[in-house]
């Protein structure tokens, strides 16, 4: 069953604090990842992922993270393409969801 496209970063938490939640995939660049990033999340750059898409679970939902959503949703729509279906995006990426889980995690 397809997932939404996009998910908001209250509902992406919610995923997280049931049991077997989503894969978060963070595909900033490792600078970025560095300053900040969501507790379990997975830094594929996005440049490296066509490469590396057998290192995706194809049995768990997976939320694409980015800085502020754009580069994530361009990987979102690139897995759907590549048969992913259980793929969304993070909407507003980390600096939302700093912004509005996490309030004490460093923004940039």
């Amino acid at each position: 069953m397809a997932r939404p496209l996009e998910l908001q970063p209250s509902e992406v938490a919610a995923e997280l604090a049931a049991a077997g939640g989503p894969f978060l995939l963070d595909v900033r660049e490792p600078w970025e990842f560095e300053i900040c990033a969501i507790p379990g999340a997975v830094n594929l750059p996005m440049g490296t992922l066509p490469g590396r898409l057998g290192e995706l679970p194809e049995d768990r939902d997976i939320v694409v993270v980015c800085h502020h959503g754009a580069r994530s949703m361009q990987v979102t729509a690139f897995l759907r393409g590549r048969g992913f279906e259980r793929v969304s995006n993070l909407g507003g990426g980390v600096d939302a969801w700093a912004r509005q889980i996490d309030p004490g995690m460093a923004t940039y």
